[in-house]
């Protein structure tokens, strides 16, 4: 394609293109169902089919939020209040939405919750579920970080929010037991919750995050459902997640097995396991990671993917998946000169977001302020994250999530659901639950009860 002419198909990037790399975007590389609309006024039908009407638009901007409502959606699990993400809420479109001053607002709701309330001495419960909060409002302005003004802080906030997680764990009663799984030559960080200290052999759910989230998401989609059932759970940090990537700069494998699997062991040597009913489900991008190590690791018992993801590189932007050429050369050369230049700032911002967990170099430049200059190599890496040729490989029941709406991989939990061999089920969670969406951020407690209410059927 010719210079011209390819910078014309990426008049798509260009326009809201924040809003379609962020807030997700269809394979077909058409708008989200929530982006703004070109037009100044937005018709009847834009405004009838807009996923997110009336009070759950937080912010005009979809990408944020979509963040926003992550947010509010944990306050029905202790990990945000609805007071404090509804007041940043509005200081933030007061002062006007940007990366700035949402990275300003939350990071500020953090900083203050780890320090007493007013009033009289904090006890433990409210110092605990201060940190908790405040761990949520670190990853919501770690997700913007690289496009504020101080994009070079993001390691810092990472650990500010990974602190306020530590002092919440370790208020727990029980505390979860923290341990580090061997894995190449960076283990992975754990955190095991149980609901007491006994020796009882339980079942236990493996909680896989996806591309961005926090440990904190992984507390309001799963852990406080598995411990009121009287079950254990497995929070981790995985490549390309948390300490692996912001501390310890490992990128994503698409053996996600080689990570799992490790897990299983570690799990097999503890006299509160039952290891016939051990659940491992994957949330965002990892509903690919967690079926394909539950594909080569037979000890699995039931998968839950939230939602089934075949190709990652498929919810990124047609536009985007056209740069990629079998060339590294080519491809760099028309990333760096055909593209690069052409990015609106949103747009950038956006693309180092995505592309960090998938590359180093991209990562550190992305701190300094800079693009990325390799775009061939996190690309190939992405795109080698496809497992359509191993779901059917995959022997145990499981359950395939979709949403009403869904922004980043539209299509594709029904193509896993029909691509299976194995026991399988399918549940579309919908808007007129208020579960529509990506993930279902508004409504992570009736995400929790399907989820768990199969899990507990199929154990």
């Amino acid at each position: 394609m010719s210079g011209p002419s390819r910078r014309t198909a990426l008049a798509g990037l260009a326009g809201g293109a924040g809003a379609a790399v962020l807030a997700g975007c269809t394979s077909s590389g058409a708008k989200p169902a929530n982006a703004p609309t070109p037009s100044a006024a937005r018709s009847s039908k834009a405004q009838a089919d807009n996923p997110t009407p009336g009070a759950m638009t937080l912010f005009k901007d979809p990408a944020f939020n979509f963040s926003g409502l992550l947010a509010l959606g944990g306050s029905g699990a202790g990990s945000a209040e609805v007071g404090e993400v509804l007041t940043a809420v509005n200081a933030i479109n007061k002062a006007g939405l940007s990366s700035q001053t949402y990275v300003e607002n939350f990071r500020k709701l953090g900083d203050q919750l780890m320090e007493p309330p007013p009033g009289s001495k904090p006890d433990e419960q409210t110092t605990r579920f201060r940190a908790l909060r405040a761990a949520q409002y670190y990853g919501q302005a770690l997700f913007f970080v690289l496009g504020s003004d101080a994009p070079g802080s993001e390691e810092d906030l990472y650990k500010a929010g990974r602190g306020a997680w530590d002092k919440f764990c370790g208020l727990c009663d029980p505390a979860p037991v923290k341990a580090n799984v061997p894995y190449g030559k960076t283990p992975l960080p754990v955190w095991f919750f149980r609901p007491d200290q006994s020796n009882t052999r339980r079942p236990t759910v493996i909680l896989t995050n996806g591309s961005d989230g926090q440990n904190v998401d992984m507390w309001a989609y799963g852990v406080p459902a598995a411990l009121e059932r009287g079950w254990n759970a497995l929070v981790y940090d995985g490549p390309g997640q948390g300490q692996l990537l912001f501390v310890d700069q490992v990128v994503f494998t698409p053996t996600w097995e080689k990570v799992v699997s490790p897990l299983v062991d570690w799990l097999s040597k503890r006299s509160d396991v039952d290891t016939a009913k051990i659940g491992l489900t994957g949330l965002s991008m990892a509903g690919d990671l967690a079926p394909r190590a539950a594909a080569f690791e037979t000890r699995i018992a039931a998968l839950v993917a939230m939602p089934g993801c075949v190709a990652p590189w498929l919810g990124f932007p047609t536009e985007l998946q056209q740069i990629l050429t079998p060339s590294k050369e080519e491809t760099n050369q028309i990333w760096n000169k055909e593209v690069v230049p052409e990015l609106p700032p949103d747009a950038a911002a956006a693309l180092k977001k995505r592309f960090e967990p998938f590359s180093i170099p991209a990562m550190l430049a992305a701190r300094e302020g800079k693009m990325f200059t390799d775009f061939y190599t996190p690309a190939t890496l992405i795109k080698s994250l496809t497992i359509t040729d191993v779901v059917p490989r995959i022997k145990m029941p499981t359950l395939v999530l979709d949403y009403e709406d869904e922004q980043f991989y539209p299509g594709q939990p029904k193509q896993m659901f029909d691509a299976l061999t194995a026991p399988k089920d399918y549940v579309k969670l919908t808007a007129a639950q208020g579960a529509q969406l990506h993930c279902s951020p508004m409504a992570p407690q009736l995400h929790c009860e399907v989820v768990f209410d199969w899990l507990q059927e199929t154990f």
